[in-house]
């Protein structure tokens, strides 16, 4: 028994919308129907709304194309979840962008109305198991996003006034990318007057920012920005700590106060943490607040330093002499 129309108009929506060009040919054979019927499936989800392009003679082809409005999307079981699950995180501002939070929730919870049963199943338990907190952050607005990220295509230079942390002042800066790092949006670019790449704050940008000639684009001081950026607000850690903790890997992960290095797994109830630190008082706070035994592999200067700490306390907690 061949398959019913229906199943096939999905399935030619399905290949259609992987944005490869599909000859006539190559379509038919993919969909394993005559010319006939292709031609006629294509003008059947053209009337529903989807922009089906047709090109004839060589190199003719088909494809999906942008339209006037958005039509029905076909999702798979994995799309749909991780769709949902964002929707999720962007209506509680874990995205960190000032947007209107109500249409996240809507249409995520659209999307959720249409799954099949089972699949709405699967993505009710996934989110009985998630909570995502509201970020306390400030956020910056999807205008003042939308407008960098413009001048950035473009370009084009944009002025501000930027509120430091010591004065507020008037920036003159060639956009060059957006990052989100940690819990703030951030925007990096080249300040001609300091003659030097800058990194600001997207919301302290006090006013909207005007866009005024173009510019020739400059050659970036590192490809990973992320990884560079994050080495010139920290610094690099100055010690390499080693531990055996005496907890499974994901329970340590859960239950540290800070991961500042990698987890391993040694078996179901140890793992080792190697962690990169500015200090051995920030690691030594960290397990105090973490209260999961561990055993120290290295190195023996952490190894005096939380000997001395252990007796200062000891110390601290006799009773006092009669």
């Amino acid at each position: 028994m061949g398959i019913s129309p229906r199943e096939r108009m999905l399935r030619l929506l399905s290949l259609l919308q992987t944005g490869r060009e599909w000859t006539a040919g190559d379509l038919a054979a993919a969909m394993d129907t005559p010319s006939r019927t292709l031609r006629r499936d294509i003008e059947n989800l053209r009337e529903l709304g989807y922009p089906v392009q047709s090109l004839r003679g060589p190199g003719g082809h088909y494809r999906l194309v942008a339209g006037k409005a958005l039509p029905p999307l076909m999702l798979e079981d994995d799309e749909a979840i991780a769709t949902i699950l964002a929707l999720k995180l962007a209506a509680a501002g874990g995205t960190g962008i000032d947007f209107t939070l109500d249409a996240a929730v809507r249409a995520a919870d659209k999307l959720r109305r249409i799954l099949p049963t089972r699949l709405r199943r699967r993505t009710d338990e996934m989110l009985a198991s998630v909570d995502v907190s509201r970020t306390s952050y400030p956020q910056p607005t999807h205008s003042l996003l939308r407008t960098v990220a413009t001048a950035i295509s473009d370009h084009t230079r944009i002025a501000f006034t930027y509120n430091g942390r010591q004065h507020a002042s008037h920036r003159d800066v060639e956009p060059a990318r957006l990052l989100r790092m940690g819990q703030h949006w951030y925007l990096f670019g080249w300040d001609r007057d300091r003659e030097n790449w800058r990194t600001f704050r997207l919301d302290r940008i006090a006013d909207a920012p005007i866009s005024t000639t173009a510019f020739t684009s400059r050659q970036l001081p590192a490809e990973d920005l992320p990884t560079f950026l994050n080495k010139q607000f920290r610094g690099t850690p100055a010690y390499l700590v080693v531990l055996t903790l005496h907890a499974s890997a994901q329970e340590a992960a859960s239950r540290l106060y800070r991961i500042d290095g990698a987890l391993e797994p040694i078996n179901g109830n140890r793992c080792r943490y190697t962690a990169h630190v500015d200090s051995y008082q920030w690691i030594t706070l960290v397990l105090v607040l973490t209260d999961i035994e561990f055993t120290i592999d290295g190195p023996d200067a952490f190894r005096d330093h939380l000997a001395q700490q252990a007796h200062r306390l000891l110390r601290a907690s006799a009773p006092p002499s009669t």
